[in-house]
């Protein structure tokens, strides 16, 4: 006979039939039969352990089962066995596995609401985070020799240095891809030599500014995040503190510094950049010699289509470094937080900064300087 757990269907005294349940029934004996008893079509009134030699919680849970789905009673069950069954008896038995759906017109308010409370949430954090920036700033101004200045050139360079390549290669075809685009278009009207006009104005004004923006921001407002977040998971944050260093002022304002000052530098770099690949567009594509172009730029822009890329520069660098520190000081519990914190700070950056312009380009047209 097999040393594992058994089951036959035998005749009862009365004629009835019976489920005998024999050898141990332990987690580790049930799983051969487990699918032969739930698969048993005989109709049986009793079930009898009385040839049962072991049992533990998943054997009386079993028995308790059979029990309850073919309407039979246990019997022959010893101390052990009917200790388990009372124990387990009726759990599991009418509950609920999921929750019940609320209506749409319940949920769709509901979650509404959590959205407006987590963004209040997240305002009242901006603000106190950007209260500590300026002590810091505070503190800094009246002992002005904490202030760090290699971290400072450090993240100047890791900010803008770093970052020449890949915004130069992003505004070079920029450029062509306006100047190309716009000269098909213009073409129709044969006011080909307008592409100066549109290629010098909307990257001086705009694009220079805004992809620059938006590359800083996936580029180092990310890097600010995730650099921050893993040093408050390891603790470093707290032991800097322990040891009397403020993070704002070792940490946070030097990024700040940094990506507010290289955004002017690489916004103008961006927008010449930009001109120089719609020069040579114009060149091969126009007939307009590339020296030529760049001449005609000084004539068709305006200087104040300079000064509006340069003023919204440094704004936008701020907006980006402020998501980036911000989101990585807000990192609690894991390293999934990590990420999580890191993508927010790339999104709210890039939206804060769209934002931002558009508020720019009223404000600017308002003024006269459209």
């Amino acid at each position: 006979m097999s040393e594992g757990a058994q089951f036959s269907i035998e005749q009862g005294e009365g004629g009835e039939q019976v489920l005998a349940l024999s050898g141990p029934y332990l987690v580790s004996s049930i799983g051969a039969i487990d699918n032969a008893l739930d698969s048993i079509a005989e109709p049986f009134t009793r079930i009898d352990l009385s040839g049962v030699t072991e049992i533990d919680t998943v054997g009386a849970w079993i028995a308790c089962r059979l029990s309850s789905h073919h309407g039979a009673e246990i019997v022959g069950a010893n101390d052990r066995a009917e200790r388990l069954i009372r124990a387990i008896r009726g759990t599991g038995e009418g509950v609920q596995l999921t929750p019940e759906r609320a209506w749409v017109w319940e949920r769709v308010p509901e979650q509404l609401g959590k959205m407006v409370f987590n963004g209040r949430n997240g305002v009242i954090g901006v603000v106190g985070f950007l209260g500590q920036v300026l002590i810091a700033c505070g503190s800094l101004i009246r002992h002005p020799s904490r202030f760090r200045v290699k971290a400072l050139v450090r993240q100047l360079e890791l900010v803008g240095v770093d970052a020449l390549p890949i915004i130069g290669l992003m505004s070079f075809l920029i450029g062509i891809v306006i100047a190309q685009q716009g000269a098909v278009q213009l073409a129709q009207f044969g006011a080909e030599t307008l592409t100066v006009n549109l290629v010098g104005r909307i990257t001086l004004r705009e694009l220079g500014v805004l992809m620059t923006a938006i590359m800083v921001a996936g580029r180092s407002g990310s890097a600010f995040a995730a650099q921050l977040g893993t040093m408050r998971l390891t603790e470093e944050v707290d032991a800097m503190r322990t040891i009397g260093i403020s993070p704002i002022e070792a940490l946070v304002i030097p990024r700040l510094i940094a990506c507010t000052f290289m955004m002017i530098l690489l916004g103008f770099y961006s927008s010449v950049v930009a001109i120089i690949g719609g020069a040579v567009v114009g060149d091969v594509m126009l007939g307009i010699p590339f020296w030529t172009f760049l001449e005609r730029i000084k004539d068709v822009v305006p200087t104040y289509d300079l000064w509006v890329g340069l003023i919204k520069a440094p704004v936008f660098g701020l907006i980006v470094a402020l998501a980036g520190c911000y989101n990585g000081m807000q990192v609690r519990g894991n390293s999934e937080e990590v990420g999580l914190r890191t993508t927010m700070a790339v999104v709210s950056a890039i939206f804060a900064v769209i934002v931002l312009d558009a508020f720019f380009a009223v404000f600017f047209t308002e003024i006269g300087w459209g």
